[in-house]
């Protein structure tokens, strides 16, 4: 099941939202400030960050640099009432997926949500991974090949290798 990590401060549209996407099968954990949300951050794992802008505590855009320090990869989408293009230059430059202005069609929200999801899984399984960790060694692609070539000059083309 996806978790969803939502920071709203309006306690109705907290709560609504929260049930809309439960009933959409979504586990979803309601903060109501900017630093509820970061501590709820830090203490669980999510698939996904929805954030209000205005908050008390601590606003959308700064829990959002935050969120991305922490976890450069989990998307984020911004829902709120700032609507300025200046507002949404600036949610799109601390890190977000996407940003939606209320008032809101709950449709489209699922839709992008899902839209977004799946971008990311689809970005998950085409990545390769580059280089292997082991305790003292750090291996690249690179530092392979030269090891193995030096091992065995007669390697075949590095295509058959990786």
């Amino acid at each position: 099941m996806i978790k969803i990590l939502l920071t709203e401060d309006d306690p109705n549209l907290g709560s609504l939202l929260q049930e809309y996407l439960q009933a959409k099968e979504f586990e979803v954990d309601l903060a109501r400030d900017g630093n509820q949300g970061l501590d709820m951050f830090i203490q669980n794992e999510y698939d996904f960050c929805i954030l209000d802008v205005m908050m008390p505590k601590k606003d959308g855009f700064s829990l959002a640099k935050e969120i991305r320090i922490k976890n450069p990869g989990i998307p984020i989408l911004f829902l709120t009432a700032k609507s300025m293009p200046e507002d949404t230059l600036k949610g799109f430059e601390v890190g977000a997926d996407d940003y939606m202005t209320k008032p809101f069609s709950m449709e489209e929200l699922l839709v992008r949500i899902k839209a977004i999801l799946k971008r990311v899984k689809k970005k998950r399984k085409t990545l390769k991974p580059t280089s292997l960790h082991l305790e003292a060694f750090f291996l690249t692609r690179t530092s392979i090949r030269s090891h193995m070539k030096a091992i065995s000059p007669n390697l075949p083309p590095k295509s058959q290798i990786f």
